[in-house]
């Protein structure tokens, strides 16, 4: 992306900042300070993917169990049928 797209495109991030301090974001967006707190953001942007691996993993996790019911009710039918045609022929 090119420094003047770049700086047409404004990030939910950047509105909070904006919020929180709208010189502050100025003095960053404009004329390109940086921010004196880059650790505590270097260890945000670190818990944020670290959530983002937890929530994928929990996602996956419900998928596989959502299969593990499935594969158990068609086992159930399974037996099911096979105890009804067994019966059915005696």
């Amino acid at each position: 992306m090119t420094e003047t797209r770049r700086s047409e495109v404004l990030r939910a991030s950047e509105i909070g900042n904006y919020v929180y301090c709208a010189r502050g974001w100025w003095l960053s967006r404009a004329l390109g300070y940086p921010s004196a707190h880059k650790d505590k953001m270097i260890l945000g942007e670190e818990e944020h993917r670290s959530h983002g691996r937890a929530v994928v993993f929990y996602h996956r996790l419900e998928r596989l169990g959502y299969l593990m019911i499935a594969l158990g009710v068609l086992v159930g039918l399974l037996a099911l049928s096979w105890w009804l045609a067994t019966s059915l022929l005696r």
